[in-house]
């Protein structure tokens, strides 16, 4: 090492020594980085070390929030729920820090469930037993918050070659002659987060099964639709993605045609 800087960042146990006197003639500039007790031993005062060690300091500390479910109502951002909230760590290379957090699930915390599922047409049978998902979630929900929302989104496929068929009549129905399908598409939000469980089961009840040509989906495209949906503050809210599907899904490159 021929600096400070460089020496610190050598190892964790390396100092470096600023005392004008300590190099005997002859020695050379990297003399000065070593071993802090080797340093004290070859005659370097221990004020003349510079050796920086990392730090640790709590910057916002609040207590946990301690509530019941038939406590006062509080809203989202006044839940405290992980203790310390901010810290400020000051690290040297090699050199760990440790830190402890404290975290307690707050009763009756406001919780937001998005059920995400595949209408491909191998998703058929399962659509129908989903119809009446909406109030038998509600029900079970309500056993642990009372703040629960539920929304409901579906995905096919992107719409273009290779991945479906972009004949009008395929279009309009990408099923067999026999079977009515609705057009393909790519992800649709159905239902936005309600707490309504019936609203669920009404609005999945309509829904069709569509189709497309090869056997993975586009099920994580949608997932991103979901993901940067603004649906209320996620930071002060518990959020559940459930995701339905019986086939792969589409990666990169598996679709060269399309690009």
């Amino acid at each position: 090492a021929q600096s400070c800087g460089e020496c610190i960042q050598a190892g964790e146990k390396c100092g470096w020594c600023t005392d004008e006197d300590f190099l005997k003639q002859g020695e050379q500039k990297s003399t000065r980085c070593d071993e802090v007790e080797a340093l004290i031993k070859k005659g370097c005062s221990e004020a003349s070390i510079e050796n920086p060690r990392g730090t640790v300091s709590i910057n916002k500390n609040q207590s946990l929030t301690d509530r019941t479910k038939d406590g006062v109502k509080l809203k989202p951002d006044q839940i405290t729920q992980i203790q310390p909230q901010k810290l400020t760590l000051d690290l040297r290379s090699g050199e760990a820090q440790t830190f402890h957090l404290t975290f307690k699930r707050a009763e009756d915390y406001p919780i937001d469930l998005y059920y995400l599922m595949d209408l491909s047409y191998s998703m058929k049978d399962d659509l129908e037993n989903v119809k009446n998902l909406g109030t038998d979630l509600m029900l079970e929900m309500q056993k642990i918050t009372s703040d629960f929302r539920i929304g409901f989104g579906s995905f096919v496929e992107k719409t273009v070659m290779p991945y479906i068929s972009t004949t009008p009549a395929k279009l309009l129905n990408p099923c067999t002659s026999d079977q009515n399908c609705t057009s393909p598409f790519s992800y649709k939000n159905v239902l936005s987060l309600t707490a309504d469980g019936f609203q669920f089961n009404n609005l999945v009840s309509k829904q069709q099964i569509s189709g497309n040509l090869d056997s993975p989906e586009g099920g994580f495209d949608a997932i991103m639709q979901v993901a940067v949906c603004a649906v209320r503050n996620k930071a002060a809210i518990f959020c559940l993605l459930i995701y339905r599907q019986v086939r792969f899904y589409n990666t990169t490159g598996n679709k060269i045609l399309h690009g």
